[in-house]
């Protein structure tokens, strides 16, 4: 269907005001429940087509994720929808306050490759919790999923409500010719500035969830043992193509060696000693990206891995050490599992590090001292993280997902979803039984009074 067809019956049928109905967005998101579980077979095989993901990461990162959003969606929207009273002043005596949760009407949502499911799915929910219509632009890199995602729309849900539009750079640019009412991006900062100033064009209020270099600092009084291993799952899952992934260590220089041994076993505990020879390593998505990434294996000093195989698009868990500011591998997001890594004798020196680079999406510190843990939360802008974790902060529902500066604008998951799609519309009823003089222009000493009031 023409795009702008699409969007004009998508705007009738919201018009018909069937999506705010609380009923009517509870059979949907139960529907999609139900629908997710059906295919979860059809998931796996579809994203270990296109990333070789194995049965236990497409699940844990992709399906269960998004099976667990619903269930707290379901579990927490009715209370979520209702209008919330709010205080009013002295000054409207007489006078009740409310805010109401409004859905903005028809939304894009534009979807990356890493997570295809997942991340197309997780603020679709958002958006069916608020009451919208919705179109979803999948990802042309990851096509079995993208395939897969649009048979289930299509087959449990009518077209003009939510609807699913597959096809490359082409398609995308022209939805975002298109006027919507919301619009929600997950992909590159690059891509990200042609979606807000196509927004910009209509006003269309935007989400974007972009990336950056997330740092991991270590510092010297860190569990050396549990941080190696927490950086190890998080850095390389998905091969490391993930937006909150730790992209560099900042490692105090006096554990330094012990992190970087402890950092090897690892990642030979969680992959093998061969991860290219077996048939669980998630690979490179394209051709481009594993080209892109072999590059940065020229910088440094290689302390662990380093392997690729260019058939399978597959590099191996790789650790770089020798590492500078001035390397290419520090120069971009890396998006791969390429983990260069900085040492640092002074604290302020690797904040100052990171402070003169683009504001990351995500930033973890591994430290047993509170004070150590508040400085580093408190001197540097980032999106959300963790402290002695990684990657863990965007499984919590309780916790908004999103980036600041350079990294994003707007969060998601749990609450934060249905507040992103949702206006709060304010509103003041007054009473009729009696009235506030002084307001009026006409009232004797009126200046006075109003001065006495708002002093």
């Amino acid at each position: 269907m023409e795009t702008g067809r699409l969007i004009d019956r998508q705007r009738a049928f919201f018009d018909t005001g069937k999506t705010k109905d609380l009923a009517f967005r509870i059979e949907a998101l139960q529907k999609l429940r139900a629908a997710v579980k059906n295919c979860e077979e059809a998931l796996m095989q579809a994203l270990k087509a296109d990333l070789n993901k194995s049965e236990f990461e497409a699940y844990s990162t992709e399906i269960g994720i998004v099976l667990e959003e619903i269930r707290f969606t379901l579990r927490h929207l009715r209370s979520w929808t209702k209008p919330k009273k709010v205080k009013t002043p002295v000054t409207h005596i007489g006078s009740t306050g409310w805010v109401y949760s409004e859905p903005y009407g028809v939304a894009l949502i534009v979807a990356p490759w890493n997570f295809p499911f997942q991340l197309a799915v997780a603020p679709l929910i958002g958006a069916i919790a608020a009451g919208n219509c919705a179109v979803l632009k999948p990802s042309e890199l990851t096509p079995r999923t993208s395939d897969l995602l649009a048979e289930l729309i299509k087959d449990n849900f009518p077209e003009e409500y939510l609807s699913v539009v597959p096809g490359g750079v082409e398609t995308s640019q022209a939805l975002l010719q298109e006027k919507w009412d919301y619009i929600f991006f997950t992909g590159s900062v690059p891509v990200g500035q042609i979606v807000m100033q196509a927004a910009a064009k209509n006003l269309t209020p935007v989400t974007l969830e972009l990336g950056g270099k997330s740092p991991c600092i270590v510092h010297e009084d860190a569990n050396v043992h549990l941080a190696a291993k927490r950086i190890a799952w998080g850095k390389f899952m998905n091969a490391g193509q993930t937006c909150i992934a730790p992209d560099y260590l900042y490692v105090h220089e006096s554990i330094k060696a012990t992190l970087l041994s402890r950092l090897a076993e690892a990642i030979k505990e969680l992959y093998g000693d061969n991860p290219l020879n077996g048939d669980e390593y998630t690979r490179i998505v394209s051709q481009k990206h594993f080209d892109r990434l072999s590059g940065f294996l020229e910088d440094g000093v290689t302390l662990a891995g380093g392997g690729r195989n260019a058939d399978k698009l597959a590099i191996e868990p790789t650790v770089l050490t020798g590492i500078s500011w001035d390397d290419p591998v520090m120069k971009e997001e890396i998006f791969g599992p390429i983990l260069p890594v900085l040492e640092y004798n002074d604290l302020t020196d690797a904040i100052e590090g990171i402070r003169n680079h683009p504001t990351p999406l995500a930033l973890y510190i591994f430290s047993e001292s509170e004070s150590i843990q508040q400085r580093v939360m408190n001197s540097v802008s980032f999106g959300g993280g963790c402290i002695n974790d990684t990657v863990y902060q965007f499984t919590s529902p309780y916790l908004p997902f999103g980036g600041v500066g350079s990294s994003g604008v707007g969060a998601y998951h749990g609450k934060g979803s249905f507040d992103t799609f949702s206006h709060k519309k304010s509103i003041l009823k007054q009473t009729t039984l009696f009235d506030v003089p002084f307001r009026y222009p006409n009232v004797k000493n009126g200046l006075k009074k109003i001065k006495w009031f708002l002093r």
